[in-house]
């Protein structure tokens, strides 16, 4: 039986020489057996409380702003599970990690990445990040959206490699076509659902 858990970590967003503090929901995705992380923020031991004794997959990263990626290196590192991050991402990723560390495995849009006999769909959703995308698991009735819809509108566009106008472009076009009582699991802050931000937006 496929669950989602949850978990809440602090630590810093830094970018175009800002640092600010922030709070990044830990997500994750599977079975009793298996799982997949979405996102990597801040702290290894409090991701792997939230695993627990299931094999890691995958860390899925849906975009490369240092607060979900940050310890996605080490996360690897201690469970031997590979990164996927969207190609179009380098740039940001280069911030955080430099030129000698990489992530394994590309994503693209409509791939899907296998977890506890179901699959989340990847939705490459621009606009807060130019590779950013989002995760639709439609047994659960529930999308992962990173930074790129939040409970009370769009993600963030007023810092480098972000786009206003494509942002919401991506939201009308890729998220407001799933079911209107989607679930929308958020990079930070509270759960919302798609019916709920397009009638905001």
């Amino acid at each position: 039986m496929l669950r989602v858990d949850h978990g809440v970590v602090s630590g810093t967003f830094s970018l175009d020489g800002q640092t600010f503090d922030v709070d990044n929901n830990i997500w994750v995705v599977g079975d009793d057996e298996e799982c997949v992380v979405i996102d990597a923020p801040h702290d290894v031991d409090a991701i792997l409380a939230v695993v627990g004794d299931r094999r890691l997959v995958a860390i899925v990263c849906t975009h490369a702003h240092d607060d979900h990626v940050r310890v996605a290196p080490e996360l690897r590192d201690r469970t031997g599970a590979p990164i996927l991050l969207h190609p179009a991402e380098w740039p940001l990723w280069e911030l955080t990690h430099g030129r000698d560390v990489w992530w394994n495995i590309d994503l693209a849009d409509g791939a899907r990445i296998e977890v506890g006999g179901s699959s989340l769909e990847v939705l490459h959703t621009p606009g807060h990040a130019p590779g950013a995308v989002c995760l639709y698991s439609a047994e659960l009735g529930q999308v992962f959206t990173g930074d790129t819809l939040f409970n009370g509108g769009p993600g963030a566009t007023g810092r480098s490699y972000s786009d206003k106008d494509l942002i919401v472009d991506s939201i009308r076009k890729r998220l407001f076509a799933l079911p209107p009582s989607t679930v929308v699991h958020t990079g930070h802050g509270d759960d919302t659902t798609i019916e709920a931000e397009a009638s905001r937006l």
